[in-house]
């Protein structure tokens, strides 16, 4: 069985490799986003207001590459300090989760693993009470 320790240093690794994918992310929508919003305009032939749609789509474009460059900073940020074991790997961790649950499948299946590991005994314990006492 894995101590506690080697499982936060595995966790890091996952979170550091979670980062640069999301890093990797933000760069293809930045490159292929003359693509993208040429794509997006040939669906706009016949639609009311195409212009008010295009820029909502600018808008929902920026918002992806800002979402996924925070959550590339916070994954490799929380990585970093859970292999380290310092103090505030748990918090960044958290954070690191709470993001990854809004960026996608693997995102959420990290974000839900790490939740679990990361949080106080003391809830942990309060989780199996419950489960026993249904």
């Amino acid at each position: 069985m894995q101590t506690n320790s080697s499982r936060l240093g595995t966790l890091g690794i996952l979170w550091i490799l979670y980062g640069v994918l999301c890093a990797v992310k933000a760069a293809w929508i930045v490159i292929d986003g003359a693509t993208l919003t040429l794509m997006w305009g040939a669906l706009l032939n016949r639609v009311a207001n195409p212009f008010f749609w295009m820029s909502m789509f600018h808008f929902a474009m920026l918002a992806a590459v800002i979402l996924a460059v925070i959550t590339a900073i916070f994954s490799i940020l929380a990585g970093i300090a859970l292999m380290q074991g310092g103090p505030s790997g748990r918090m960044l961790a958290l954070v690191a989760s709470f993001l990854g649950l809004i960026t996608g499948p693997l995102g959420i299946a990290l974000g839900v693993f790490t939740i679990v590991i990361v949080l106080p005994r003391s809830s942990n314990q309060t989780r199996t009470e419950f489960g026993s006492a249904a």
